[in-house]
């Protein structure tokens, strides 16, 4: 998690700079992140569940930005959609470090 954190930490920093505003209002979501969480909600609502959390986006993300920097971060760690699914699904998940975990 560590390594995780410290690569996004420096993405954000060095490539996303560009991005900062100081203006109240001004920030807006990426047409990406908009197509992640509705992707999100659509796959939710066919499957009759009315809330979605974040495990519900990264397994979106997964979906359909296979070529965003948020799901080569997460390959790297050796994190995949059926790993998302598994946690969504029962409640596990496997560690990054890749321990096992029940």
């Amino acid at each position: 998690m560590e390594q995780l954190r410290k690569e996004l930490t420096d993405h954000i920093d060095k490539k996303l700079d560009s991005l900062v505003t100081t203006v109240p209002g001004a920030t807006k979501p990426t047409a990406g992140f908009q197509r992640v969480v509705q992707r999100a909600i659509l796959h939710n609502s066919k499957s009759g569940r009315a809330e979605t959390t974040g495990a519900d986006v990264v397994v979106a993300l997964f979906a359909g930005e296979l070529e965003s920097f948020a799901v080569k971060f997460l390959h790297k760690q050796g994190m995949t959609r059926i790993d998302a699914e598994n946690y969504i699904a029962n409640g596990r998940d496997k560690p990054l470090d890749g321990g096992q975990s029940g």
